[in-house]
């Protein structure tokens, strides 16, 4: 989960999954993807993984940790890592897995008009979920599993914006 200081504020970055991908075709989501034999841990999975997938150098991030881990309704068990990077950045994007990136303010997620909650039925049975979804951001909706990794994020910064309502 990339943060970048631009203007004197802080900025998540995500990216856009491309439509060709096999799932979440489309979606907004973080750099990332599943811990392969020659990373030694979860940081290392997602640094290696921001370097294959927008060019982001292991060098040029300032990994602050590791956010809890969490279970998806698709049934995917995501370990966020958190750091921070400069910017601008000369990305460079890995035209299979990503078709843009945006990053938004942290600001902006933070307020209670820009979230919506809706319930959804799990894919595995069972009672409804919550499934949270941000207003469109220069055209994009962050939502699903971003938007939980995001919400998690404000959460350790001391905002909830469900309980600012």
């Amino acid at each position: 989960m990339p943060l970048l200081l631009q203007d004197d504020a802080w900025h998540v970055l995500f990216t856009v999954r491309t439509e060709n991908l096999e799932t979440h075709r489309g979606q907004v989501s973080f750099p990332g993807g599943g811990i392969e034999p020659g990373d030694r841990d979860p940081e290392a999975a997602a640094l290696r993984e921001a370097w294959e997938e927008i060019g982001l150098q292991p060098a040029d991030v300032r990994v602050l940790g590791r956010m809890d881990a969490l279970l998806t309704v698709t049934q995917y068990m995501i370990t966020p890592v958190l750091g921070t990077i400069s910017w601008p950045y000369p990305l460079e994007l890995d035209p299979i897995e990503v078709a843009s990136v945006f990053h938004t303010p942290l600001d902006w997620l933070a307020e209670p008009k820009n979230l919506e909650v809706r319930m959804r039925d799990p894919i595995v049975g069972g009672p409804p979920v919550p499934v949270y979804y941000f207003r469109p951001y220069q055209g994009h909706t962050i939502w699903g599993a971003s938007a939980r990794i995001t919400l998690d994020l404000l959460r350790l910064l001391g905002i909830d914006p469900l309980a600012r309502e």
